[in-house]
């Protein structure tokens, strides 16, 4: 499969809600660890560091479907 076609593949159907579910469960993780503080004593929170916390996860569950699909076929 092509590079492109296996991304577009990666981003639709099951393999977009693994990425989804990905992006969630460690994001929210690594948001508890990263910002934990501010949760806890009521600070403002880093809105670039929370979204880039989420996006991280789920481009690299995308990066690893797409590369799975490209190289199966």
């Amino acid at each position: 499969m092509k590079p492109l076609a296996a991304l577009k593949t990666a981003l639709s159907g099951a393999y977009l809600m693994r990425a989804m579910m990905v992006a969630l469960v460690v994001g929210t993780v690594l948001n508890l660890i990263n910002q934990g503080d501010a949760l806890v004593q009521g600070a403002p929170l880093n809105i670039a560091k929370l979204v880039l916390t989420y996006l991280v996860p789920f481009c690299v569950a995308t990066y690893g479907a797409a590369t799975a699909l490209a190289q199966s076929r």
